[in-house]
């Protein structure tokens, strides 16, 4: 197997940026019991992944600069004949080398003696505490021996330093095998959103629809989810993070799915809100054109030069503005903007970063502690909602129980904002039009 030059060229700049004398340890994620002797499904940590492609648990990523020179290690499962016929093939040592560039590899066996040597003469280990308890204790008990022996001669690592300020501003700035990937998943999740939206009807469950969405994702090519399915009907739309998803759906209710397939480690992250029967309501239709014109707005700020918080404020003078335009809201808008009156019926934020991780990493603010200014490559979503409860006796009653989000993955350009999931239509005409269409027995994409 020839494995993608994208990894290489991903470590190549990561040593670039490595402080002299360092070592990266990056281990991969833990196998996480789900109940008696099940585990979840594996996913590899999106930092290792990025800079390796390399799949498998119990590994260590290290990567080691010193005098000039530089090296890439791994430290990996050995080779079971056993195992594997009961979990399915290991790379191995021989594997890390050959089909993955490693300089050097070790077995997982030898971990606590790999690390000490390619410790020797560093004086920064590059490492995130905190994510891996059991790695945790194994650098800081190495940080405490060299620290001890340095009384008796030249001391080894001083501090530990954290290589997110390397990685993942590297990650923020999409590469273009990452967004060529990530399109990829956002054709994928369209495709599903689209087949949710022709396949639903009154009497189905939101469980047999989320069936809907991950069948496609997986007939498409999506091995796993990017983050668990929200398939909200009715009242349970105004609820952010509804995950029960097993409730009836009625004639004249809305449907929120919010779902993005994973693929090759990249997630898409899209939210349509669409009339159960195939027709909004004139009073659904008011709270959906305020949502999408405050959408419509941010999408338009996702320019190189603006502020990432730029983004939200228009969404919050959007929908504020159309919220006093029907009545949820009386009184100056700019006074119920600053009193956070919104907040009411807009409780969160319009967007975060995505790429490998559904809430990506990167900073939000500069050193200053200003908003973070878009630059091109950088990858944002833009999900702006209202939720007016079912309970809310201060509302109209025709409003109560409508909950509308729609969120796209837009990338930042040097031109015009580029909406990856544009295949997913989003006017009320486009997705009325679609409900009307039969569903196609196998979705599928170009």
């Amino acid at each position: 197997m020839a494995q993608d030059p994208i990894y290489a060229a991903r470590r190549d700049t990561f040593f670039d940026l490595m402080p002299e004398n360092s070592l990266a340890i990056f281990p991969s994620s833990p196998v996480r019991a789900r109940n008696n002797d099940v585990d979840h499904e594996f996913r590899q940590d999106s930092d290792l992944f990025y800079l390796s492609g390399f799949p498998e648990p119990e590994s260590v990523v290290l990567m080691s600069r010193q005098g000039g020179e530089q090296s890439f290690s791994m430290v990996v499962r050995p080779r079971d004949k056993m195992r594997e016929i009961w979990d399915g093939k290991r790379y191995g040592v021989e594997g890390a080398k050959s089909e993955f560039g490693a300089d050097e590899a070790f077995t997982v066996n030898d971990l606590a003696e790999t690390l000490q040597k390619a410790l020797e003469g560093k004086r920064t280990i590059l490492y995130a505490l905190g994510t891996n308890t059991e790695m945790d204790e194994r650098v800081l008990g190495l940080l405490s021996r060299s620290r001890r022996m340095k009384r008796k001669g030249p001391g080894g690592p001083i501090r530990v330093h954290d290589p997110a300020e390397f990685v993942h501003e590297m990650r923020l700035r999409k590469d273009d095998a990452g967004l060529s990937r990530m399109q990829r998943a956002a054709d994928i999740t369209a495709a599903a959103h689209n087949a949710a939206m022709r396949a639903t009807s009154p009497g189905m469950t939101e469980r047999q629809v989320q069936a809907v969405i991950e069948g496609t994702f997986r007939i498409l090519g999506s091995a796993r989810n990017g983050y668990p399915c929200i398939v909200a009907g009715g009242d349970n739309a105004t609820i952010l993070h509804y995950n029960e998803n097993d409730q009836p759906l009625g004639d004249g209710d809305l449907l929120l799915i919010d779902a993005g397939a994973e693929y090759d480690y990249y997630t898409a992250d899209v939210t349509r809100t669409f009339p159960v029967s195939g027709k909004f309501t004139e009073a659904q239709r008011e709270i959906y054109e305020i949502v999408l014109a405050a959408q419509l707005a941010s999408i338009d700020r996702c320019r190189p030069g603006n502020t990432f918080d730029s983004v939200h404020d228009i969404s919050v003078q959007v929908l504020t503005e159309g919220l006093v335009r029907v009545g949820l809201l009386e009184g100056e808008v700019n006074e119920l903007i600053e009193s956070g009156a919104y907040k009411r019926f807009y409780m969160h934020r319009t967007g975060h970063w995505i790429g490998m991780d559904v809430h990506d990493v990167g900073e939000y603010f500069d050193g200053e502690g200003e908003s973070r200014i878009l630059a091109p490559g950088m990858a944002l979503t833009v999900e702006p909602g209202l939720y007016i409860g079912p309970d809310d006796e201060e509302a109209d009653p025709k409003y109560r129980g409508i909950g509308i989000r729609i969120e796209d993955d837009i990338v930042v350009t040097d031109g015009e904002p580029l909406n990856l999931t544009s295949a997913c239509p989003k006017s009320v005409e486009d997705i009325e039009g679609l409900m009307a269409e039969a569903a196609p027995e196998f979705p599928s994409i170009a």
